[in-house]
């Protein structure tokens, strides 16, 4: 079976404390929801090279046992408490996709 991934990008982000609610809710939810954090570029000191319209913000990438397994975590209670509190002010570019066998 396939696995299933979040892929996060922010664009724009004018209020970066503002995004720590998100995150402390967000966290546990994508835990709770199997899902495996992989890299978090450049909140968690990782390095990153953009090339063509690259994005040098944040980038976010979490593993899933399944793309199923992906689309009920986003899907479920817990995740959408989480996005009622991102906050004004950022542009984010979500995606859910399947991995490849």
């Amino acid at each position: 079976m396939a696995k299933g991934y979040w892929v996060s990008v922010y664009p724009a982000i004018s209020d970066p404390e503002g995004l720590t609610a998100y995150d402390k809710l967000a966290g546990p939810a994508v835990q709770a929801g199997g899902g495996r954090v992989l890299s978090r570029i450049p909140s968690r000191g990782g390095r990153v090279v953009a090339h063509e319209a690259g994005i040098t913000q944040r980038v976010v990438l979490i593993e899933f046992d399944s793309f199923e397994q992906a689309v009920a975590a986003y899907e479920g209670e817990a995740y959408q408490k989480a996005l009622v509190a991102l906050p004004d002010g950022f542009e984010r570019d979500f995606r859910i996709i399947e991995g490849i066998d």
